[in-house]
């Protein structure tokens, strides 16, 4: 069950980026849902890095986000194997 949050979280931060990457219609609803979902997901960590590239930020930032749910995700599915 973890490892299906995991990957749904880790999916859609990797969404946002894509979709701010490629510059997609932010009146697309999906794109819109996956915006909201990832900004809410972030937990302060979307604005941890400032460059003056506002996309490389958005990578930046959610990358970082998205590393911090992995690691955490592997401690705790190796502290529910145990």
């Amino acid at each position: 069950m973890v490892r299906v949050v995991l990957g749904v979280v880790l999916t859609i931060f990797l969404l946002h980026v894509l979709f701010v990457v490629f510059d997609a219609n932010q009146g697309n609803e999906f794109v819109s849902v996956v915006y909201v979902l990832a900004k809410t997901l972030v937990l302060g960590l979307g604005d941890v890095f400032t460059p003056d590239d506002a996309l490389l930020g958005v990578v930046l930032n959610y990358g970082l986000a998205a590393l911090v749910y992995l690691v955490i995700g592997q401690l705790v599915i190796k502290s529910l194997r145990r």
